[in-house]
């Protein structure tokens, strides 16, 4: 298992790179939120997730729902790398002619389950997933990735409220609570803490990680996978901008991309040179 982690740790390295150089081409998209959720993709497409990228369709895959649309490109360098379609295409993202939109369209890119980014609504549609393939009897499973700032819409807990009424224990919501979010700290703008103490009054299985510690993370999926009766709710706390320093803890980098000037540093902290 060393072996393993050290592989999706390596492997996490490596897309916070093509991230940041996919971001800085396009020259608009969503840096900090990005970087701060490519540890839990990396372990859900590299190692947990079962899924086919020369079928996107396959019937027994396990569905990913990127609730917090707006770190698309992390899903994006996940899908290219994955083989769901040609590296690139990670040039196109957000222009005319490309199938990489500013959020995830499950009718252009493959791979990708749903249309998301109106934040709170994708909760509903993994819920909606998970009680269908219960109702099928089918041991496939849904991933939920949320943000922390994204636990102000209302919507979110009706879903949470419905994943336990219907005891969907095929769910796993991950939530990306980075503390930060486009007008600040989550804390000001609206406090969703306690969230762990919420998804349990809410009838979840908790559990509570290092959102960057891959060895955390791939013992919590393998617990969700283990509980009965009841979805499971990871709240992984996380740093935005994570790998590159001065990204990191800025909301100022929420939305914005790397310059120019920042590349080569951003590159360099990560392990990494410019061309």
């Amino acid at each position: 298992m060393k072996d393993k982690i050290a592989r999706l740790q390596e492997k996490a390295r490596k897309l916070r790179i093509d991230i940041v150089r996919t971001l800085h081409r396009s020259k608009s998209g969503h840096t900090g939120g990005s970087l701060s959720v490519i540890d839990m993709l990396t372990v859900l497409y590299y190692h947990k997730m079962r899924h086919d990228p020369a079928n996107p369709k396959w019937a027994q895959r396990d569905r990913l729902v990127l609730s917090k649309g707006h770190a698309a490109p992390a899903q994006y360098v996940a899908l290219a790398d994955c083989g769901y379609f040609p590296k690139e295409d990670l040039q196109m993202l957000r222009q005319l002619g490309g199938h990489l939109q500013g959020h995830p369209d499950s009718k252009g890119t493959p791979g990708v389950e749903v249309c998301t980014g109106s934040l709170g609504q994708g909760l509903s549609m993994a819920v909606g997933m998970a009680l269908g393939l219960s109702l099928d009897k089918s041991s496939n499973r849904v991933y939920a990735v949320l943000g922390d700032g994204e636990l102000q819409e209302g919507q979110i807990w009706e879903a949470a409220m419905s994943a336990a009424h219907y005891r969907l224990d095929n769910l796993c919501i991950l939530i990306d609570a980075n503390g930060l979010q486009i007008d600040g700290e989550v804390a000001k703008v609206m406090n969703v803490e306690s969230i762990g103490d919420k998804f349990r009054a809410f009838g979840c299985h908790v559990l509570e990680i290092d959102g960057h510690d891959i060895a955390a993370i791939v013992a919590a999926l393998d617990e969700a996978e283990q509980v009965k009766g009841k979805p499971t709710a990871v709240v992984a706390r996380t740093v935005k901008g994570k790998g590159v320093s001065f990204f990191e803890n800025k909301a100022s980098y929420h939305g914005v991309t790397p310059s120019d000037e920042e590349l080569p540093r951003a590159l360099q902290c990560l392990g990494d040179c410019c061309d």
